[in-house]
């Protein structure tokens, strides 16, 4: 009651001030007192009728929200199912709440979609690894063969890293470094690191052409490989040319390509494709990676390929990077 008596100090004020000045324009017309004495007193009972029935009509509001409040478990939904104003002062907090309910809920709704795909590639992930885990085992159990052994614990590597950059995706500026390199340098490194897939896999590879750039030769490195690996995965038998010139690498490889209706999605996350699906383990991310890693650096990736002739993937480095 008494913060609902102190909201009303201003127009009480008012009253108060209306109040006087009836009385005293009344006492000089003459006017009888007890006629305004009767007319003051009216006024105050009006007044207290007015405070009453404004406290009742709050006190009824309040308690509605705050059972509103009790009974909703996601508080941030409140905005949605708060009762409609009714003068323009509610409207305007009506408003604000609303828009702060919704802000709410699409951020919840972002932090949910985000957790559901980041549990999804994590099964699919598991369920990738264990194939070159089980094939490690089947290894050591029969012949023990050493080559066979280091390509099978590559590919889990490989693994390994695609998932901890997936998870570094959403601040990825934690880690990253740009600093001045030459390009071949990371180029020949990734191919060294993926030698025993490539082998594997009878995939050969003629890298040209360097060029300095700033940028983060790690995060290079790791795009790169997630093309080297999607080539000796997908194009058994084929040949891969690298070129490095004027700030743009172009890979192309002449495997079995993909199809045109396919190109706009395969950076999507989780997008396997048709080749993906006949292969059976793809978890459709590597490209993705690129992509946003591409993005983060202020690459221009693009990617043209015709079906059973060639893909090509062009990494161009914005003209602020380049030295």
């Amino acid at each position: 009651m008494r913060n609902y008596i102190s909201s009303k100090c201003l127009p009480l004020c008012f009253i108060v001030l209306a109040a006087t000045v009836l009385f005293f324009l009344s006492k000089l017309q003459g006017t009888n007192i007890g006629i305004i004495l009767f007319t003051e007193a009216s006024l105050i009972l009006i007044t207290m009728l007015w405070l009453a029935a404004g406290f009742l009509v709050q006190r009824k509001r309040y308690n509605t929200l705050k059972q509103i409040i009790g009974e909703l478990d996601e508080k941030y939904l409140l905005g949605e199912v708060l009762p409609k104003p009714r003068d323009e002062n509610e409207m305007l907090y009506y408003e604000i709440m609303k828009t702060v309910s919704q802000s709410a809920i699409t951020a919840v709704e972002a932090a949910r979609r985000e957790k559901d795909e980041y549990q999804e590639y994590v099964e699919g992930w598991i369920h990738e690894i264990k194939a070159p885990l089980t094939a490690c085992s089947l290894i050591l159990d029969n012949d023990a063969n050493v080559s066979k052994l280091r390509r099978e614990l590559k590919r889990a590597d490989n693994l390994t890293e695609s998932i901890l950059y997936y998870a570094r995706m959403k601040n990825p500026e934690k880690d990253t470094i740009i600093r001045p390199f030459s390009v071949a340098a990371v180029i020949e490194e990734a191919v060294k690191s993926q030698m025993t897939l490539l082998i594997a896999a009878g995939v050969s590879v003629e890298v040209t052409g360097d060029f300095q750039v700033n940028s983060d030769d790690k995060a290079l490195a790791f795009i790169l490989n997630q093309l080297l690996v999607n080539s000796a995965k997908y194009c058994h038998n084929c040949r891969i040319t690298i070129s490095a010139k004027d700030g743009v690498i172009t890979y192309e490889d002449n495997g079995i390509g993909i199809p045109a209706h396919e190109l706009p999605r395969v950076t999507e996350r989780g997008f396997t494709g048709t080749n993906g699906r006949r292969l059976g383990n793809s978890a459709g991310m590597g490209l993705y990676l690129v992509r946003e890693l591409c993005r983060h650096l202020n690459i221009t990736l693009a990617i043209t390929s015709e079906v059973d002739s060639y893909t090509r993937f062009t990494l161009s480095f914005n003209s602020l990077t380049n030295l």
